[in-house]
């Protein structure tokens, strides 16, 4: 019997009732040694080889393991730099990090979760192209997170007769989880912080709409070329058209999920624009009204939907709640055990990085585009790729109007950097975890972390490399 999440997490949330009033001013990323990334490099090891070396450990165990890491990391910070530090950073990334993430996350899953979409039509090459295609478009009007939570069931139904489909599922997250946020600021984190940060809405279409609609063709044609391979090699040719099973139109249930979704999205929009006055401090965490009613939206969302959907349309997607525990699980130790990381980073030349971060300037200070692509982009792939944007966003010099024009280049490749690299690892962004999850719910045998990156760096290095020849 499963024991309840609370339980693997009880350790860690005790440290957040304990009574303090301090500023954690002793933890800078100045002094920091990269010895602090251990526990975070260590979850991400256990990721990626324990699933491989010991299945049945990690399967039983992940939650005691991931808060094993985090304790080492908490015990290590409560000798360094006292408790009262040790709370604030805990309570920073859980109460302004972790629990939005989470939140958004429960109510996309839940509210996508209660759509359901029957069609007729048989997975053919074009017809998978059409979905990927699809998906993608919607990512930039709904975001990455929610247009995979709608897309990734559609699909992974309408390829229930295919034999090899496990390289369908990696080009979705390829393109609809990551590549297809990067057209407006409401499609990825990254893009709406700069957004926030002044970068106008305008800009980011009109010169993020070449990359993406490059990027998005040159990985749908090298799909279509693999996907005709697979059909061919089960169904002996392609078929030259896309027949369907019968004369019975595709269907849509939950409807009213519809509704909801746009809610989600229109509540992500405001929560951004509208800058309330009036905050609270939790811990030392300082949590601003317009979020704090962001997040009880999201549950009030959540809870809607549960109500209004019937039984049939969620045992019809199949829905249950495992992989949304296992991202809860997994990501909470990632959102306290990478604030050093993050912190060396934003140190800039100060940190223990100083020697990586000064080569995306020349000596001049001059900006080495190509430079900033390849840095925040593989940065992004591994650590929060919306800190890492704002990282690079301030070490080019943080002004949104300067960036806008004088350094558009710069600002491209500090975009294109974050939201493309984000497909190179499961933990890129927050929506490759959840799909992965899915799939194997659906009986895909997804690969490990380090099967993914093969595909990742075979098929996306190449692409990116494409990309910075042509941009930068």
């Amino acid at each position: 019997m499963k024991k309840p999440i609370y339980r693997s997490l009880l350790p860690i949330m005790l440290l957040l009732f304990m009574p303090f009033d301090l500023y954690a001013a002793q933890f800078n990323g100045d002094s920091l040694s990269l010895f602090w990334g251990v526990p975070f490099i260590g979850i991400l090891l256990s990721i990626a080889l324990m699933p491989l070396f010991l299945p049945q450990l990690w399967h039983h165990h992940y939650g005691k393991i991931i808060c094993g890491w985090t304790l080492l990391f908490l015990v290590s910070a409560l000798f360094s730099f006292g408790l009262q530090s040790t709370i604030y950073l805990t309570a920073h990334a859980i109460l302004e990090e972790y629990i939005p993430f989470i939140l958004l996350l429960l109510a996309l899953f839940t509210v996508s979760g209660g759509i359901l979409v029957k069609s007729p039509m048989k997975s053919t090459p074009k017809f998978n192209v059409g979905l990927l295609a699809l998906g993608t478009l919607l990512a930039s009007i709904m975001g990455t997170t929610g247009a995979a939570m709608l897309m990734i069931r559609p699909l992974i139904r309408a390829n229930r007769e295919r034999q090899y489909t496990v390289h369908t599922i990696i080009f979705f997250i390829f393109l609809v989880a990551n590549i297809g946020g990067g057209l407006t600021p409401l499609g990825d984190p990254p893009l709406f912080i700069g957004f926030l940060k002044g970068v106008s809405f305008s800009w980011t279409v009109k010169h993020m709409l070449l990359p993406v609609w490059l990027t998005t063709v040159i990985l749908l044609a090298i799909y279509y070329m693999i996907d005709r391979h697979y059909f061919c090699r089960q169904y002996g040719k392609l078929s030259t058209t896309m027949t369907a099973k019968s004369k019975e139109p595709t269907k849509i249930y939950g409807i009213n999920n519809l509704l909801l979704l746009v809610a989600i999205i229109a509540n992500v929009l405001v929560s951004g624009i509208w800058q309330s006055s009036i905050s609270f401090t939790i811990l030392g965490a300082h949590i601003t009204l317009s979020n704090l009613i962001r997040d009880l939206f999201f549950i009030v969302i959540t809870l809607i939907s549960i109500r209004i959907t019937p039984k049939q349309v969620r045992a019809g997607n199949e829905f249950n709640w495992d992989p949304l525990i296992e991202v809860a699980k997994l990501f909470i130790g990632i959102f306290i055990t990478i604030v050093p990381m993050l912190a060396i980073l934003r140190a800039g030349n100060n940190g223990a990085l100083a020697s990586l971060v000064s080569l995306v300037n020349t000596s001049q200070g001059e900006p080495i585009n190509g430079m900033y692509f390849w840095f925040t982009g593989l940065l992004s792939g591994f650590l929060d790729n919306a800190p890492t944007y704002l990282v690079f966003f301030n070490l080019a010099g943080g002004d949104a109007p300067m960036l806008m024009t004088t350094l558009t280049n710069t600002l491209l490749a500090i975009s294109m950097g974050s939201v493309f690299m984000g497909a190179l690892s499961y933990i890129g962004n927050a929506p490759n975890f959840m799909v992965k999850n899915i799939a194997s719910q659906n009986n895909i045998a997804m690969p490990g972390f380090f099967g993914y990156m093969k595909w990742s760096v075979a098929i996306l290095i190449p692409v990116f490399i494409v990309n910075h020849l042509i941009f930068f």
